[in-house]
């Protein structure tokens, strides 16, 4: 099991603390020092059953830079979409659990994080 995390978020210390309250066996991944690839973001949108866009922070400055509110979300874009979160990883959604049994979530909630553990 693998969590990408952000150490200044929150919701991420709470997940890795839950994680350790249950005694799992995990690797942290400090996705903005080791930034994924666009085919790591690609697995793991697979594992997660989602799309980039649905893992993007369009809060984020990056975001408004980009101007990715107005991109379309649809399959002929997902590879820009994918791009622009390879090069600006602090738009991915965090914190990211790989489960042990090939799925992922997307681990905002303690719920999330138990049920990724339960995987």
């Amino acid at each position: 099991m693998e969590i990408w995390i952000n150490p200044a978020c929150s919701k991420c210390r709470s997940a890795v603390q839950l994680l350790d309250a249950e005694g799992a066996d995990y690797t942290v991944r400090r996705y903005l020092e080791d930034v994924p690839s666009e085919d790591e973001i690609r697995e793991v949108l697979t594992r997660l059953g989602l799309e980039p866009w649905d893992i993007t922070r369009t809060q984020e400055a990056a975001a408004k830079e980009l101007g990715l509110r107005d991109w379309p979300r649809e399959a002929g874009s997902r590879e820009r979409w994918i791009a622009a979160l390879a090069e600006h990883p602090k738009l991915i959604q965090r914190p990211i659990i790989t489960a042990d049994d090939g799925t992922a979530v997307v681990a905002r909630t303690d719920e999330a994080v138990r049920d990724a553990l339960s995987r």
